[in-house]
């Protein structure tokens, strides 16, 4: 078992080596360069506020384009665009009775982040995210309510544009981009305070491959 731990690391660090040494031949990291990029996040919920509130994370669909602006070899700017689907699911007893939620938040993500790239291969990011809300679904069941309090979450006062904070590091192997982010929401989507949802931050890992020219 130890030999075949043993072969499997230097194996990754074989692997790690080649692409490091291929990278720095396709080294464009004093180079304006553009792409777009497509994969999924995991999210869920930080902050949350309500009766016996218990949320779980949701898989949703992200993609989008970026630029990658150079300040030098080993630092730049990368602005990014993309389509973005949050949201939680959550059970728990409301009035003595149990509940099931499902959110489903579609967002214009757009973050500003910096990059510092030590070597040709890796790009390590991280800045502020703001996000737009565009839309939402909601899956609600509660006994006879679910209907009334499904449209009742839809019609919330919650908040429509968020600051958050992104960070992360971007693979890159000749065009291709290998993105792995963490962001988290640092606005809670309560609003003004009327809302009657439950309140919360949303948090989300993402992982998307891409292409860049």
């Amino acid at each position: 078992m130890k030999k075949t731990g043993l072969i499997l690391l230097t194996l990754i660090g074989f692997g790690v080596t080649v692409i490091a040494q291929e990278s720095e031949k396709y080294d464009r990291r004093d180079k304006f360069t553009v792409g777009a990029r497509v994969g999924a996040n995991l999210s869920n919920v930080w902050d949350s506020e309500g009766e016996e509130f218990e949320a779980d994370a949701k898989l949703g669909f992200a993609g989008g384009v970026f630029a990658s602006i150079p300040i030098g070899r080993y630092m730049g700017v990368q602005p990014e665009i993309i389509f973005s689907q949050k949201g939680f699911q959550a059970s728990g007893i409301l009035l003595g009775t149990t509940y099931s939620y499902e959110k489903t938040t579609n967002w214009i993500d757009i973050p500003l982040q910096f990059q510092i790239k030590p070597i040709a291969f890796l790009t390590i990011l991280a800045g502020p995210q703001f996000s737009f809300r565009v839309s939402e679904r909601n899956v609600y069941r509660y006994g006879s309510n679910s209907a009334a309090q499904e449209e009742e979450f839809e019609n919330d006062n919650i908040r429509k544009n968020i600051l958050g904070i992104s960070t992360g590091f971007d693979i890159n192997i000749y065009h291709v981009v290998v993105s792995g982010r963490a962001c988290w929401d640092l606005q809670n989507n309560k609003g003004d305070g009327t809302s009657s949802t439950p309140r919360y931050r949303n948090q989300f890992v993402q992982l998307t491959v891409g292409f860049k020219i």
